[in-house]
């Protein structure tokens, strides 16, 4: 090699010589620039810690909901509009970029990297966020992990109502009921909050029985008896949020990928279960009409929306979500297919039906709770029409209101002398 370098330096063609000669020192050069720089790099990587977020994964969200609560986060110029979080209408996030910030005693960089996807069929943004900070043990990242998930847990304590639009959205006006709002016949409600009390701290008796971990409950009865109003319950007392299903909204198809993006530990509700068109389907599907129309893709499952074994997919299918509660509703229980009861897909059934003396009496004391038991009693002998929980409400309603005006009015006539003395 270097006998065929000396020759071709000392060869006839000087200019060929010393053109080659330029291009050698250029070349060694160049490299020795970039000796430094991949030094440097090798001594960052050396002494620094690095753990990165994907924006595919669940805790990416859940670092955004960490910036949120950092003092850092107020001197940051450079900033992202974020309507995502749970929580929050709007949020302030940092920008794509580099940022600083000081953790327990340490320097913290964080880059949040942003990339479009132009060329696929439906353009798609991805997203990942790099955190690097001094050191070589992996327990200071575990601590910083650690402090995320904490973060997302204290956010997650509260429940949420999630309706499908093309995608989940958080309904910013869902204020959940409280439990002690919701009044049933004597043990009900205990054994009910037992039963999921016993469910959520059963995930590794389910897995070491290879049983898919989720639970059906069933609440059926009468309109207006307070179904929705005790799963919207259920979930503030256990902290889950709530996704509302619409099986008319849905065909079999986007029916498994919507409960294929529920978070863990929620409730999934389909209201009025009695009323899917499932029935329907399978007469149609039967029909030789039925079948020459099913030549177009998809219209089965866009006319008639949820079929009967789309629904029993969806809830104890390969593809069903896990650690969550199914609670459906219905006003008929006997419209409903027996194979939709059976256990695996309904393990508890709540019968709400029309309200009791006692549950009527219960709910006039928590609107006036200065009232004796026997003013509540004449209240509930003078309404016999009011049978359920919403009627008697209603008209508690109303009486408070009127309660309310006249105490206005009194309080005006006495002080009408007073103002004409003025």
């Amino acid at each position: 090699m270097l006998e065929l370098l000396n020759r071709i330096l000392t060869g006839q063609n000087q200019f060929a010589s010393g053109g080659l000669l330029l291009m050698i020192i250029g070349g060694i050069s160049v490299y020795l620039r970039a000796v430094p720089v991949k030094i440097w790099e090798w001594i960052i990587d050396q002494a620094t810690l690095s753990i990165t977020i994907k924006d595919d994964d669940a805790a990416f969200i859940w670092a955004k909901e960490w910036f949120l609560d950092q003092r850092f986060l107020k001197s940051i110029r450079r900033l992202d509009i974020d309507t995502t979080l749970q929580g929050r209408s709007v949020a302030l996030i940092p920008a794509p970029g580099r940022h600083w910030f000081w953790r327990s005693g340490r320097p913290f960089r964080v880059d949040l990297y942003r990339s479009e996807e132009a060329n696929a069929a439906r353009p798609r943004r991805h997203e990942f966020l790099c955190f690097r900070t001094i050191g070589r043990g992996q327990d200071i990242l575990w601590h910083f992990v650690n402090e995320i998930v904490e973060c997302h847990r204290k956010n997650a304590a509260r429940s949420w109502l999630f309706v499908y639009d093309d995608g989940w959205s958080r309904v910013a006006g869902y204020v959940p009921r409280k439990l002690d709002s919701v009044i049933l016949r004597p043990g009900e409600k205990e054994r009910l909050l037992d039963d999921v009390r016993k469910f959520r701290s059963s995930r590794q008796r389910y897995r070491d029985l290879g049983v898919p971990y989720h639970r059906g409950y069933l609440f059926y009865g009468p309109p207006g008896t307070g179904k929705t109003s005790l799963v919207s319950a259920v979930g503030q007392r256990f902290g889950m949020s709530i996704y509302a299903i619409n099986l008319a909204h849905f065909n079999d198809r986007s029916l498994v990928s919507a409960m294929n993006d529920v978070d863990q530990n929620s409730v999934i509700l389909f209201e009025d279960v009695d009323c899917m068109k499932s029935g329907d389907a399978r007469a149609q599907q039967e029909s030789p009409v039925r079948e020459s129309q099913s030549k177009s893709p998809g219209a089965k499952e866009d006319r008639f929306g949820v079929t009967l074994s789309g629904l029993l997919n969806a809830l104890d299918g390969f593809s069903a979500p896990d650690n969550v509660l199914f609670i459906m509703t219905s006003n008929q229980i006997e419209a409903l297919d027996p194979a939709l009861l059976r256990p695996g897909r309904i393990d508890y059934r709540l019968y709400l039906g029309p309200a009791t003396e006692q549950q009527k009496a219960e709910l006039y004391r928590r609107f006036f709770p200065q009232a004796s038991m026997g003013e509540a009693q004449l209240f509930v002998e003078s309404h016999p029409q009011a049978q359920t929980m919403a009627e008697i409400q209603g008209l508690l309603l109303g009486l408070e209101e009127a309660r309310n005006s006249s105490s206005e009015r009194v309080t005006l006539e006495l002080n009408v002398p007073e103002l004409v003395r003025q």
